[in-house]
């Protein structure tokens, strides 16, 4: 295969699998992720069924595809900020990063997908802490990601279904004083 073939394939997979992530994100919107079918993706993404499989298993393997895209592109704004001195920042940033997506994170967090969603941050998170190191502090390390990722979620979700909303800078205080500064405190 040339390699303009080779560029064109790629290409086409990659919209195609654009298109299945808003086909899903449109479906799961409106009702729970169990009640969606991989027939209602295929018809909302505009491709035929068998193409569907050439990319997915399952419906469940596009969620989680999403869903890890997601968690990766916030942890890595949120992160980097968070090993600097002020953990603030990363709290801000992290819901900087949701509300201009609200739509996608309240689908994600509350259409049937929370627990799947929980699962591949914590095991996001937990890849890069470890790359990061052990803390020396009270708390261990695979406690501390648990906690800290299932609190976040937790908050996440609470904000996202607020009406009026809270402002960014108000869900940052409180994801910092109540998960993040207890989960980095080394006494």
């Amino acid at each position: 295969m040339s390699t303009f073939q080779s560029t064109l394939t790629d290409a086409r997979q990659v919209r195609t699998r654009g298109n299945l992530f808003e086909a899903l994100l449109r479906l799961i919107e409106t009702r729970p992720f169990e009640q969606v079918t991989i027939r209602e993706i295929a018809r909302e993404a505009g491709i035929g069924y068998a193409t569907f499989f050439r990319h997915y298993a399952s419906k469940e393997a596009l969620l989680h595809d999403l869903a890890a895209n997601q968690i990766a592109e916030l942890l890595n704004q949120a992160l980097p900020v968070l090993f600097s001195v002020d953990s603030r920042q990363s709290c801000i940033a992290l819901f900087d990063y949701v509300a201009e997506r609200r739509v996608l994170w309240s689908a994600l967090l509350t259409g049937g997908a929370a627990t799947m969603l929980k699962q591949e941050f914590t095991a996001q998170a937990k890849r890069i802490a470890d790359a990061q190191g052990p803390v020396d502090g009270w708390l261990p390390d695979d406690l501390r990601v648990t906690f800290a990722v299932s609190a976040t979620v937790e908050i996440i979700a609470w904000w996202l279904q607020q009406a009026p909303d809270f402002p960014v800078a108000r869900m940052a205080e409180i994801l910092d004083r109540l998960v993040v500064m207890p989960a980095i405190a080394t006494d």
